[in-house]
């Protein structure tokens, strides 16, 4: 069994104490799963794309393949277990087992499992607007999903915490504003997959395309056209209202909240929570 740790993983886990516990115990967690499940562990994914968790290839007792995930302690990821329940691979891998104690899952491996990045961005729209349509489905209450606000709530504060590093102020209180308030005023709450890009879709046998490493939240669709936009930087620095106008069309959503979206998170992502200076030039550009 191969026990090594990512680096990428190792520093989404450094100074958070949380994280750093359960890096810890991930070697006996791993052990313990290899026993329960009867697996054989291949070696961890090392890409990009995988930051979060312990993601590894595994062979099954019958001799079938399929992937075995650990997420550390995260936010945006708590309930993805319960989000690959309800969407039952439609269109999502599927959930094989899961222990929710130790946010393991063991998940259908797509095979060739080659990224959607591999297609012209023009085409990633297409798909990517397929399989969110397809997700959007509302759960039924009671149910486990945290409101889109928590999210943004979060942004919202890691934001203000950064206040002396704001390039400008008046555009990041218009970000945090509209944080607050498009949550609020949605003309739909479903669930959304939060995060869906073309990293996280992956060509499959059963499928052509399957969702991986949702983040699911109720909430405005219009918010889940802005993870795939943001992966989009040149096609946003060059002609931003186009780019938008045309997927907001493929989602069948209000180009506008998907404008206003993107504007809240490019202000407020700027404002100091991390991601690139390019986001004040769309920002700037995007501004109500």
């Amino acid at each position: 069994m191969d026990l090594s740790i990512p680096e990428r993983l190792t520093d989404a886990c450094r100074d958070v104490p949380e994280r750093l516990a359960w890096l810890a115990r991930l070697p006996e967690s791993l052990h313990g799963l290899e026993r329960r499940w009867s697996l054989t562990l291949g070696v961890p994914f090392d890409s990009p794309e995988v930051s979060c968790a312990w993601v590894a290839p595994v062979t099954l007792a019958t001799g079938g393949s399929a992937v075995l995930k650990l997420g550390m302690p995260h936010m945006e990821g708590q309930h993805e277990i319960d989000g690959l329940r309800f969407w039952r691979g439609d269109p999502t891998v599927r959930l094989i087992d899961a222990d929710d104690d130790l946010g393991a899952m063991l998940i259908e491996r797509c095979e060739p499992g080659t990224p959607l990045r591999a297609l012209p961005e023009l085409e990633q729209d297409v798909v990517v607007a397929r399989l969110l349509r397809r997700l959007w489905r509302s759960p039924a209450a009671p149910h486990s999903f945290r409101p889109l606000s928590a999210l943004t709530a979060l942004w919202s504060s890691e934001t203000l915490a950064q206040a002396e590093r704001w390039p400008d102020a008046g555009l990041v209180r218009a970000g945090l504003y509209l944080l607050h308030d498009l949550p609020r005023n949605a003309p739909a709450n479903v669930l959304l997959a939060t995060d869906l890009h073309a990293g996280n879709i992956l060509r499959a046998e059963r499928e052509p395309w399957l969702a991986i490493d949702p983040k699911p939240f109720v909430g405005d669709p219009a918010y889940d056209a802005t993870q795939h936009l943001l992966n989009c930087e040149a096609r946003l620095r060059s002609q931003p209202e186009p780019t938008i106008r045309r997927f907001a069309d493929l989602l069948e959503v209000s180009h506008d909240r998907v404008r206003q979206w993107m504007f809240a998170r490019a202000a407020t992502a700027a404002g100091g929570t991390g991601m690139d200076d390019w986001l004040m030039g769309l920002a700037r550009a995007l501004a109500p």
